[in-house]
């Protein structure tokens, strides 16, 4: 019986480079072709990994549907794959989910190499209260139908998590702030890079905080935590 491919979907760093898994580079290094958002992206994380002559294919949201009928072809010629998005975990707010599941319907073996996401990195920092949160990724560009969600998420109470570009960062959490001035937010911008910083307090008040607009943003809204107050150990 003929070798079947099989495609592995590996998370990246989503800055620091270091923060690249053992078996990720083991398995990048071992898979005969890299499956790319990025092909630029991705060649200077190899490059930095010392992995070199591997054949990079894009696939990104632009072609994902057309990219994954030739990767389908390549694993059933026995290739095995690794798919990257350029940062984090592929499928997550990020292209992945589609060539995910054409390589199902098709039979294939797909692993998961799990590593670096950037709403497990500020969920880490948040003080979440309870063990339960919502992931929303990026809202909708259009205004109206961003406000609505908006307000339905803070209506049920629990931790969100959504990701936004520096394009747009004050406007959305301006719109926060006019639904809800006193909801607890934790701000990351660049997370894990040089640039590393989390901006903590009502959203009224990290509106105010938030000089620097430059580099990508993660926001967890905390609604549960305004009444929430820490208990002082007994003395």
């Amino acid at each position: 019986m003929d070798k079947k491919g099989i495609l592995y979907i590996v998370s990246t760093p989503i800055g620091n480079l270091d923060d690249i898994t053992y078996r990720a580079v083991k398995i990048l290094s071992q898979v005969d072709v890299v499956i790319c958002e990025d092909t630029r992206h991705t060649l200077n994380l190899l490059n930095f990994l010392n992995i070199k002559g591997k054949r990079l294919i894009c696939c990104n949201a632009i072609n994902e549907k057309e990219s994954s009928d030739g990767i389908i072809k390549l694993l059933s010629t026995g290739l095995d794959m690794a798919y990257c998005s350029d940062a984090g975990t592929p499928s997550v707010s990020d292209p992945g989910s589609f060539l995910v599941n054409k390589v199902r319907e098709c039979d294939f073996k797909i692993v998961p190499v799990p590593g670096p996401s950037a709403v497990s990195t500020i969920i880490s920092v948040s003080g979440i209260h309870g063990k339960t949160f919502l992931f929303e990724g990026f809202f909708s560009i259009k205004e109206g139908k961003r406000k609505k969600r908006l307000t339905e998420l803070i209506e049920r109470k629990e931790p969100f998590v959504f990701y936004e570009s520096p394009y747009r960062i004050i406007k959305v959490l301006t719109e926060l702030k006019e639904i809800s001035s006193n909801l607890r937010v934790v701000v990351g911008r660049e997370m894990t890079k040089i640039h590393e910083e989390f901006i903590v307090g009502t959203v009224d008040e990290v509106v105010d905080k938030l000089k620097i607009v430059k580099g990508e943003f993660a926001v967890c809204v905390l609604p549960n935590m305004c009444d929430f107050k820490l208990e002082k150990p007994e003395d």
